[in-house]
C-alpha cells in the first residue's frame, strides 16, 4: 500500500533530497493521516457516546488531535519547502521541529484532559452498555493505527522528517492505548466488571509519555544535538578518499532541517604540497558533498611537516604521553618553534565530553609529562571537546 501511494502521488519519488519531492511526500502522508484519524474519531466517538465508555470517547478525541497534528504537519511541509531568503539565509526546514513541538503540546493537553476525566469517573462510576460492535471498532482502530505508524515511520526514514517520526511514535502509542481500551471492553462483557475509568487513566499516561518524548527529542534538536554518526562517516570517508589528505579534525556539523546540513573541518596536507593543487582537491570534495548528500561544507587547509625526523619523533612522544593520560585523547596541528633557550610545542588535544577532569588539570598533566622529556620544552596547547 505504501509503495502504491508513493508511486501515485509523489513524482520523482527517488530524488528525496529534492525540496519539491520532499514536500510531495509530506503532503501525501499528512493527508492520509488526516483522513484515517478523522474516520477513527467519528467511529469511536459515536460508539463511546452510545455505549457510555469514557475510555473509547477519550481515544476518539485522541484520534481527532492526531488529525489536527497531521494538519499541522501538512502546513509545516509547505513552509519548510520554501527557499532561503534574506531573513532566513539557511532556509525554513527547521519549522518541522517547531511543528513537532506543537504536536507534542497538543498530545499533552489531550493526556491531561483524559487524566482528569478518568479520575472523576473513578470517583463517580457509571455503567457501560455492552455490544460486539465496540470490539469490532476497537480492533479496526488498532489495525489502522498500526498500519499508520508503520507508514509514517517508512516515509520519515525516506525523507528524514522529525514531525513524521513524532507522528509514528504517537501512532504506536495509540495502538497500546486502544489495546488497553479493548481489554476493558472485554472484561466488562465477559466478567461484568467495569474497569473503563482505570483503563482511561492508563491510556492518559501513555498519551502524556508520548507527548513528553516528542517535546524532549525536538528540544534537543533545537538546542543543538550531536550530529548524525552517518553524516560524520560520509564526510570523513569522502575527505580521506584522496591520500593527499593525511587526516581531518575540528569537524563541525550543523543541521538546519532535512536537506539543510552545513559542515566544516580542517584537512591536514603535506606542507610541501602544491597549494593550487590541494586547493583544487578540497574544492572538489566540497562540490561532491553538496551534489551527492546536500551537505554545504567549508574545508580549511592545515599544512603539516611530514619529512622532519626530529618533529616526527617529538609528535610521536607527545601522542604517547597524551594517550597514557587517556587512551581516547588525540592530538592534531602539532608544530615546533625552536629557540636558543627553549622549544615551544604547539598542538591541540581532542578529548571526549565525557572526560570529568577539567581542561586546566589535563593541561597540567600533559605539561608535567613533557617536561620529563626535556625541561626546555614549553607546552602551548588548546583543548577541543569532541
Amino acid at each position: 500500500m505504501t509503495k502504491l501511494l508513493i508511486k501515485l502521488f509523489v513524482k520523482d519519488y527517488s530524488d528525496t533530497n529534492n525540496r519539491t519531492v520532499r514536500q510531495s511526500y509530506g503532503t501525501m502522508t499528512s493527508i492520509v493521516g488526516i483522513i484515517i484519524n478523522f474516520l477513527l474519531f467519528v467511529g469511536k466517538f459515536a460508539i463511546g457516546t452510545l455505549f457510555g465508555s469514557v475510555a473509547i470517547s477519550a481515544d476518539a478525541i485522541n484520534n481527532l488531535s492526531d488529525a489536527g497534528s497531521s494538519f499541522i504537519s501538512l502546513i509545516s511541509f509547505k513552509i519548510s519547502s520554501k527557499p532561503a531568503d534574506r531573513e532566513h539565509p539557511f532556509g525554513h526546514a527547521r519549522i518541522e521541529y517547531i511543528a513537532s513541538m506543537a504536536v507534542g503540546v497538543i498530545i499533552l493537553l489531550i493526556g491531561f484532559d483524559l487524566l482528569k476525566e478518568s479520575f472523576f469517573k473513578i470517583l463517580t462510576p457509571s455503567p457501560m452498555s455492552k455490544g460486539v460492535v465496540v470490539l469490532v471498532v476497537l480492533l479496526l482502530s488498532i489495525m489502522a493505527k498500526l498500519w499508520l505508524g508503520i507508514f509514517y515511520r517508512s516515509i520519515a526514514k525516506k525523507i528524514n522528517s522529525e514531525i513524521l517520526k513524532a507522528a509514528s511514535a504517537d501512532s504506536f502509542s495509540d495502538v497500546l492505548s486502544t489495546g488497553a481500551t479493548l481489554i476493558s471492553a472485554l472484561v466488562w462483557m465477559l466478567l461484568d466488571f467495569n474497569i473503563d475509568a482505570y483503563v482511561g487513566l492508563v491510556v492518559s499516561i501513555f498519551i502524556l509519555i508520548a507527548g513528553l518524548k516528542i517535546l524532549n527529542e525536538n528540544k534537543n534538536i533545537i538546542l543543538g544535538s550531536a550530529p548524525d554518526p552517518e553524516i560524520i562517516e560520509i564526510i570523513k570517508s569522502k575527505a580521506l578518499e584522496d591520500k593527499r589528505i593525511i587526516g581531518i579534525h575540528d569537524l563541525m556539523v550543523h543541521s538546519y532541517g532535512a536537506g539543510a546540513t552545513i559542515a566544516s573541518f580542517h584537512a591536514e596536507v603535506d606542507g610541501k604540497s602544491d597549494f593550487f593543487e590541494v586547493h583544487d582537491l578540497v574544492d572538489n570534495i566540497e562540490k561532491q558533498l553538496f551534489a551527492e548528500y546536500n551537505i554545504t561544507c567549508t574545508i580549511h587547509l592545515d599544512p603539516v611537516v611530514t619529512d622532519d625526523e626530529q618533529i616526527n619523533a617529538l609528535r610521536g612522544n607527545v601522542e604517547n604521553i597524551v594517550k597514557e593520560i587517556n587512551e581516547s585523547f588525540r592530538i592534531h596541528d602539532f608544530r615546533c618553534v625552536v629557540g636558543p633557550t627553549h622549544t615551544n610545542l604547539i598542538f591541540d588535544i581532542e578529548i571526549p565530553f565525557e572526560e570529568k577532569r577539567g581542561n586546566k588539570e589535563i593541561l597540567s598533566l600533559v605539561e608535567a609529562r613533557i617536561k620529563e622529556l626535556d625541561a626546555t620544552y614549553f607546552v602551548v596547547a588548546s583543548i577541543d571537546r569532541v
